[in-house]
């Protein structure tokens, strides 16, 4: 029987693969965490392909080197390679977007594609992070069915710049539409939510309603953490 490895790190590719994912032909395995993620590990198994869903760590290159490594990247490459490609589209202005199979290499979406696949990118980051889940679990059903050839990207490459946890803080918006895609593009178990700090209080805004001409927002308030001396 063929086998096939997904590593994901988050709930919603846990709840995909638990879901739909093992229940397609064939012998599936888990891999949640990095340490799990080892040669030994992947040579006991020896998958067909290795399916990455939304995975934030370097994946060795021996590894990519001897195995059908594929990964889901939430633009239209070339256009968007590199990190934080959710919240680039949405700061950029983008209401949809291309979520595309690829295989990886040593260099950062750079890999030839398998598949593209329409991708809304309506609702707050993790609605959108759930429903490409769903779509990548689709995907990978037709990729283990009908093993396509992957084709070498073309077109002008635009590289994206991972987001930092400072980047969070709210800066000078011109609407309140951009203010809602800001915390909207940061809703997501796992990442720092927008925020403002105020005499001494840093506020976390969370599942942001834009309606009426004003926002509906949770808000988190905590103290401030005073930087070590």
């Amino acid at each position: 029987m063929v086998a096939y490895l997904v590593v994901g790190r988050t709930p919603w590719s846990q709840k995909i693969f638990n879901n739909i994912i093992q229940y397609y032909s064939g012998e599936w395995y888990f891999i949640g965490t990095p340490e799990e993620l080892t040669i030994n590990n992947i040579q006991k198994i020896q998958p067909r392909y290795i399916f990455f869903l939304h995975w934030s760590w370097k994946v060795p290159d021996e590894l990519i080197n001897n195995y059908e490594c594929i990964c889901f990247h939430m633009t239209d490459v070339p256009y968007g390679r590199g990190g934080s490609p959710l919240q680039n589209l949405i700061i950029r202005g983008h209401e949809s977007t291309k979520l595309t199979a690829l295989r990886m290499t040593q260099d950062f979406d750079a890999g030839p594609v398998y598949l593209k696949e329409d991708l809304c990118l309506a609702g707050n980051a993790e609605e959108i992070y759930i429903r490409a889940t769903d779509l990548s679990a689709k995907m990978i059903g037709r990729i283990i069915q009908q093993e396509p050839e992957p084709v070498p990207q073309t077109g002008e490459v635009t590289n994206f710049k991972r987001r930092k946890p400072a980047e969070s803080e709210i800066p000078q918006v011109p609407s309140l539409q951009n203010l809602h895609d800001f915390i909207r593009m940061l809703d997501a178990e796992g990442y720092p939510k927008a925020f403002i700090e105020h005499q001494g209080f840093r506020y976390e805004f969370s599942r942001a309603a834009l309606y009426d001409g004003r926002i509906v927002a949770d808000v988190r308030i905590t103290p401030v953490k005073e930087p070590h001396a």
